[in-house]
C-alpha cells in the first residue's frame, strides 16, 4: 500500500490547519510527525485517515483517489494519548472487538488476539478489565487493538504524552519492533525531538500546518534545511547568535572574534545567525581562550538544574540565553563566570532568511 498526498490543504472556519501538504508514504515505514502544539499534526492524520476531507488537494491510495471516502471504507486504526478501552470487557475482548464486528471466527480470533498480545507482551493480562491495568498496559492494550484490525495505515497521536517517564521509555523501546513485525504504513505524532530520535524511521517536521521538511531521521536532525528545522529537532532550545564574516574573521556581537576558516572560509561576507545543541557547549572557569580551534565566549550562570546523569546549565551572555548540557553532576552558582567553548566543526549557519547555507555534512 502506498498512502499519497498532493498538495492537501484544509480549511475551517477561516483557519488554516493544513497547507499545501504532499507525501508519499510506503507499506512498511515508520513516519513521525514532529512539531508543536497546533502544527497541523492531529488534522494531518484525520485527513490521511479520511475523518476530514481536504479543502483542497487529493488523497490516494495505491493511485485510488479515496479523497473524502468515510473512514469506516478504509483500512485504518487510531490511537489518541487517551487510554480508550472498553471498560466492560476483558483485555481479551477488547482487543478482539473489531475482529468480532468484522465477523471473523472464532479460532481466528483467539489466534491474532494470542499474537497481539504476545507481541505487545500482553498475555498475563487477557483476562482482566482495563481499569485493573497501569497506564503503559492500557495503552499497550489499546496498540494491541489497532494491529489485531490488520489495518494498512495505523495513526497514532501522541500515544505516550499521558504516560509517566517509566512507561513512556519503556514503550519506547519496544514501540520500533513492534512496528517492524507489523508491516502497516505507521505515522506517528509527538512534539518531542527525543522521541523521534529513538524511534528513527523518516521524520517529517511540521511547523504551520506546512512540511518543512522530510527525510531520515537522523539525518534531518544532522543537516536541518532551514533554522525553524533545526529549533523544532532541539531540546533543549537551539542556542543562536548573530555573527558577522569580514576580512576573515568570524565577530559575534558581543566582539569575539575568530578565524574564518573551515565551513566560514566559503561564505561571502556579511550578517549570518549561527546556531548549535545544547550538549555541543564546554564550560570551564576562567577567560575564553579559543585553545585548538575552538570559539571562545564570556558567559555568566543563571541556573543550575541537575538531573543527576546530566546538569543543564543556563547562561547569560551578550544579552541572550544559552543551555549547555554536561554529563554528570557540576554545582555552578548563579552569577559566576565561565568560559564557553565550541567547535566551529558543530555550528549551523544560516542565511537572513533562515536557510541553512552550511552546516555539518549528513551521515
Amino acid at each position: 500500500m502506498t498512502l499519497r498526498l498532493d498538495k492537501v490543504s484544509l480549511l475551517q472556519s477561516g483557519q488554516v490547519f493544513l497547507r499545501d501538504v504532499s507525501l508519499s508514504l510506503e507499506r512498511g515505514t515508520l513516519n513521525v510527525l514532529l512539531g508543536p502544539t497546533l502544527s497541523g499534526k492531529t488534522s494531518l492524520m484525520r485527513v490521511m485517515a479520511g475523518l476530514d476531507a481536504p479543502t483542497e488537494g487529493r488523497v490516494f491510495v495505491d493511485d485510488k483517489d479515496v479523497t473524502g471516502l468515510d473512514v469506516r471504507k478504509r483500512s485504518v486504526a487510531m490511537v489518541y494519548q487517551q487510554f480508550i478501552n472498553y471498560p466492560a470487557f476483558t483485555v481479551f475482548e477488547n482487543i478482539a472487538s473489531p475482529l468480532r464486528v468484522q465477523g471473523k471466527p472464532q479460532r481466528e480470533i483467539e489466534q491474532r488476539v494470542n499474537e497481539a498480545a504476545k507481541l505487545l507482551r500482553l498475555e498475563p493480562y487477557l483476562d482482566r478489565t482495563p481499569l485493573s491495568l497501569s497506564g503503559g498496559q492500557q495503552q499497550r492494550t489499546a496498540i494491541a487493538r489497532a494491529l489485531v484490525k490488520g489495518a494498512d495505515l495505523v495513526l497514532l497521536d501522541e500515544p505516550l504524552a499521558n504516560l509517566d517517564y517509566k512507561l513512556r521509555e519503556g514503550l519506547r523501546a519496544e514501540l520500533p519492533r513492534i512496528f517492524e513485525a507489523s508491516g502497516a504504513i505507521f505515522v506517528y505524532a509527538t512534539t518531542e525531538p527525543t522521541e523521534a530520535l529513538l524511534l528513527g524511521g523518516r521524520t517529517i517536521c511540521l511547523w504551520e500546518g506546512r512540511p518543512m521538511q522530510v527525510g531520515v531521521t537522523s539525518q534531518v536532525y544532522r543537516r536541518p534545511e532551514s533554522l525553524r528545522v533545526a529549533q523544532l529537532f532541539s531540546d533543549p532550545p537551539l542556542n543562536l547568535a548573530e555573527v558577522t564574516k569580514h576580512d576573515g574573521a568570524v565577530v559575534y556581537s558581543d566582539g569575539e572574534k575568530a578565524p574564518a576558516d573551515g565551513r566560514f572560509a566559503a561564505l561571502a561576507d556579511g550578517a549570518y545567525r549561527v546556531g548549535f545543541r545544547a550538549h555541543q557547549l564546554a564550560l570551564a572557569d576562567g577567560r575564553p581562550d579559543r585553545q585548538q580551534g575552538r570559539h571562545a565566549f564570556a558567559a555568566t550562570v543563571a541556573l543550575t538544574e541537575i538531573t543527576g546523569s546530566e546538569s543543564f546549565v543556563h547562561l547569560k551572555r551578550d544579552g541572550t540565553n544559552w543551555v549547555a548540557v554536561l554529563p554528570g553532576v557540576h554545582e555552578f552558582l548563579p552569577g559566576q563566570a565561565l568560559q564557553a567553548t565550541l567547535d566551529p566543526a558543530d555550528i549551523f549557519i544560516f542565511d537572513r532568511d533562515g536557510r541553512l547555507v552550511a552546516g555539518p555534512p549528513q551521515g
